[in-house]
């Protein structure tokens, strides 16, 4: 007879609260802005939707890989503490939803 904690299989824990961001980096945005996707130095949730950088109902974070030079509104759900310094440097503002 094998014991019973080698008879049952190895699962993990799941947290249920965990909430899901979708990543999108500076260097999206500073490409949104070359090409000229970017109305009114403003970027929103729905100008990253119609861009397809992250679905409709995604939570979006903003993190601070790449270079971002244009100076922006960012509009979004979290922001990384990089991201953050990075786009007030740029001359941008960020806007948490």
């Amino acid at each position: 007879q094998m014991p019973l904690q080698r008879r049952i299989p190895k699962f993990g824990f799941k947290n249920i609260n965990r909430v899901e961001y979708q990543p999108v980096n500076l260097d999206a945005l500073q490409l949104l802005v070359d090409n000229k996707k970017v109305k009114k130095k403003t970027i929103d949730i729905n100008t990253l939707i119609e861009n397809r950088l992250v679905g409709k109902n995604d939570l979006v974070k903003i993190l601070g890989k790449g270079d971002l030079s244009a100076p922006i509104n960012v509009e979004a759900h979290k922001f990384s503490e990089t991201a953050k310094k990075a786009i007030e440097k740029a001359g941008g503002e960020i806007k948490t939803i």
